[in-house]
């Protein structure tokens, strides 16, 4: 009977004594207090009491920033909510070097959010989105790296604005669209009339070809089903009347001084 009991007993004592350690995690021992190293994946043998070990997780984690109140360089208020990308890169540092590096991370993006934002004016933050992330994740990760932590990325997702200023930059965006349809169609108009002067002068220029185009037009008319007509008199006859109006005014002159 004394085998099967010390069987039992050195089993329970491993069961006590051994830990397990995922691959994607890394164990920090601690022995009497002190730093004693990191323990890979597998089973380690971890004494009661005189030894503790805890594991970190070293896979990318997705941190979601709560909605913070900020207020950008051009005194607009608004809130804004991020989500942060981040690793453990040193386990030994992120158990050592800060208490609570989870909580430690969250904060400092929050902060580091409040203050990239509130530095920048309301168009640049509208517009220009994916720098001031780049921009906030070199600080969080700058100011984390003693902590064994990597930033891999930060992401600006949603920008609440009060509803006034909402219906202000649409009554902007409005008047923006119809600034730029004037200016294209009066860019339109200059071009027709542009291409009117030129076609006007190749008819001037070409003898004939003006009554030509009049007697084009009379015979599209002629297909209309309008019983309206209107004849468009050719500048060559209005020309050829004020030529002889203009002789008859003369003769007048010379007969009349005789």
């Amino acid at each position: 009977m004394e085998f099967p009991v010390l069987l039992i007993v050195v089993i329970g004592g491993l069961i006590v004594l051994l830990r397990e350690v995922k691959q994607y995690e890394r164990g920090v021992v601690l022995t009497m207090g002190k730093f004693t190293g990191l323990r890979g994946p597998g089973w380690s043998i971890i004494v009661p009491i005189f030894q503790q070990m805890e594991k970190v997780d070293l896979r990318v984690k997705a941190v979601d920033v709560p909605d913070q109140k900020v207020i950008t360089k051009d005194n607009v208020s608004a809130s804004i909510n991020a989500v942060i990308y981040y690793r453990v890169s040193d386990a030994a540092k992120a158990i050592l070097e800060v208490e609570n590096f989870r909580f430690a991370v969250s904060q400092l993006a929050q902060t580091t959010m409040r203050n990239v934002v509130g530095g920048a004016e309301l168009d640049e933050v509208l517009s220009q989105r994916e720098k001031l992330s780049e921009r906030i994740q070199l600080v969080v990760d700058a100011e984390t790296e003693a902590w064994g932590i990597t930033v891999e990325n930060v992401e600006l997702k949603d920008f609440f604005l009060p509803e006034l200023m909402e219906r202000t930059i649409a009554k902007q965006a409005e008047a923006e669209r119809e600034r730029r349809a004037v200016i294209i169609n009066a860019e339109g108009e200059v071009a027709a009339a542009e291409n009117i002067a030129k076609a006007a002068g190749i008819l001037a220029g070409a003898p004939g070809a003006l009554h030509l185009r009049t007697l084009q037009t009379l015979n599209d008319l002629s297909s209309d089903q309008s019983n309206t007509v209107i004849f468009a008199t050719p500048l060559e006859v209005l020309r050829a009347v004020e030529g002889v109006t203009e002789w008859t005014k003369g003769a007048a002159k010379v007969v009349k001084s005789e």
